[in-house]
């Protein structure tokens, strides 16, 4: 091949760029570690870093618009090799997540510039906070069970980390509670996953999407069962939810705000996975719309309980957690979409809460609701910049969360089951419900008269800019919500249609029978196995 051959290929074949939000975090992680005594070029590195994943994760984005992009990692085909898969979902959930990441850390250098790095190790932050990235990126392109698992357990580790910064009694209490009950899902996770390999003798999620309908429907249902066990406690899904108003009020907020972003989406993305291509049958979809009915009306309940903006703000994340596992128990291309959409702009909305929240407490010196107060006069920028994300989780329109509940509503209606339209019903209630709760930190915090007037102070310009950044990102989703809408349909689409992505991990028989691609150009077609492996082992 000529290298004008070969030049072509690189710029129409981009594989290669599919492992670069993975590789490139961890490998400046390394090098960011290596050098943990300067912290201006831990800074220059990780702003680097996120940008280039920012950027690729933008070019895989109009890529797998055509169709899923893979990576075999090492040239071994699937089953044997692991894949990397960017299809229309995950290359979304990696643009929103990389985009957020990067406004959080701008945020966090901020902050850290303004207190001199009091209470938070520089040189521990950078390289977890990168681990952490990379971890989100590979679960949202894993193609294999166990290199899924292998993200979580980034996550797991990168934010206990994080969760714990400072080392105060607080943090530590409620890092431990975190890490008990992530563990806890891991181990489920693993149980899960070998007894999947048990009964089909494969992790690949390809070749499990044609094998898991073979096996007898009790195992399956078990199997399934296990999955969304340990998906839904680090979704947190009520009942298994306890454990997030408790752990994420005590972390930094710039660590509560990508937590409260991301990490229950990796959950919600990998329920959205694994139902529609290894579980296409829907009998776990009346346990999905009970679990969502009780997750919005008790996270709700919760959070009009509340006293305090930042576990009030938790318990809100917690509650619309069941807006997105309504979308996906309809089962349908309508609600599937609308879930889809939905996780988008969640992602960005409550990050921006939860980073605005930092600022207000910055600025008024507490987050007890019973303190604050005035703000409105005091910060005029701050006040609006909570009122926009604040509008947009509670449903105003015309608003991308207006948007999004409208869908779900609209596939709740269309769907006509009586759980269904119960929810329906749930989820307008809760949209009100999200309105008065905001409406009543709106006001102690910034329209009634403070108990004590806070010391004057200004707020650091990057802290309030990258805030400002989020909260544009959230109403820029409502500019392109029809085009934005549009791409979530046609990857709610392929979703419900598993055979595009098992064609595309799986093409032909060479790759079906784990055979690397050189090996596979250089063996003639008479040496290649009569028959894929999955039909041998059988």
């Amino acid at each position: 091949m000529t290298p004008p051959d070969l030049l072509w290929l690189s710029l129409t074949d981009l594989s290669w760029v599919v492992p670069l939000p993975v590789l490139v975090p961890l490998s400046a992680a390394g090098l960011a570690l290596a050098l943990w005594r300067h912290s201006k070029a831990q800074q220059i590195i990780s702003v680097v870093a996120l940008t280039v994943v920012l950027l690729a994760s933008l070019t895989l984005l109009i890529a797998a618009d055509q169709g899923p992009v893979v990576l075999d990692v090492g040239n071994w085909a699937a089953p044997v090799g692991i894949d990397l898969v960017a299809d229309r979902l995950s290359t979304l959930m990696l643009t929103v997540s990389a985009a957020v990441t990067l406004c959080v850390l701008i945020y966090s250098l901020a902050q850290g510039l303004a207190d001199g790095n009091r209470g938070t190790p520089v040189a521990i932050f950078h390289p977890t906070y990168l681990v952490l990235s990379a971890g989100v990126a590979n679960a949202f392109l894993s193609g294999d069970l166990f290199n899924l698992y292998v993200g979580f357990e980034m996550l797991l580790a990168a934010s206990y980390v994080l969760l714990t910064l400072g080392g105060t009694g607080e943090r530590i209490r409620a890092g431990t509670i975190y890490v008990v009950v992530s563990l806890v899902s891991s181990m489920v996770f693993l149980l899960a996953i070998g007894l999947i390999y048990a009964a089909t003798g494969t992790v690949n999620l390809a070749q499990l999407a044609i094998r898991l309908p073979e096996i007898d429907p009790g195992v399956q249902l078990v199997l399934q069962l296990l999955l969304l066990l340990a998906f839904g406690i680090k979704a947190a899904i009520f009942p298994l939810s306890a454990w997030l108003p408790d752990s994420y009020p005590t972390a930094p907020a710039p660590v509560t705000a990508v937590f409260a972003g991301l990490l229950t989406k990796v959950g919600v993305y990998a329920i959205i996975r694994t139902q529609t291509l290894l579980f296409p049958d829907g009998r776990a979809d009346t346990l999905l719309m009970v679990a969502a009915l009780l997750t919005m009306v008790v996270g709700i309940l919760g959070a009009v309980a509340q006293n305090d903006i930042k576990r009030l703000v938790s318990f809100t994340l917690v509650s619309h957690i069941g807006y997105m596992i309504f979308g996906i128990a309809l089962s349908s291309e309508q609600g599937l979409g609308a879930s889809i959409f939905y996780v988008a702009h969640h992602i960005t909305v409550q990050t921006a809460l939860f980073l605005v929240v930092g600022l207000v407490e910055r600025r008024g010196g507490s987050t007890s609701l019973d303190q604050l107060g005035g703000l409105a006069k005091l910060a005029p920028v701050l006040a609006v910049l909570f009122f926009v994300p604040a509008m947009n989780l509670a449903g105003i329109p015309p608003l991308s969360g207006f948007l999004g509940k409208a869908g779900l509503l609209q596939a709740g209606v269309a769907d006509g089951g009586p759980l269904a339209l119960t929810l329906v019903g749930a989820g307008v209630v809760t949209s009100l419900l999200t309105l008065y709760a905001i409406v009543k930190a709106w006001n102690k915090a910034f329209w009634q008269v403070a108990p004590v007037e806070p010391a004057p102070m200004r707020l650091p310009r990057a802290m309030v800019g990258s805030a400002a950044s989020l909260v544009l990102l959230g109403v820029s989703i409502t500019v392109v919500a029809g085009p934005m809408y549009d791409y979530t349909q046609r990857a709610a689409a392929t979703l419900r249609d598993p055979d595009q992505y098992i064609v595309s991990v799986l093409p032909d028989r060479a790759r079906g029978a784990g055979v690397s691609s050189e090996v596979a150009e250089d063996t003639p077609d008479s040496e290649l196995p009569d028959e894929p492996v999955e039909e041998e082992d059988e």
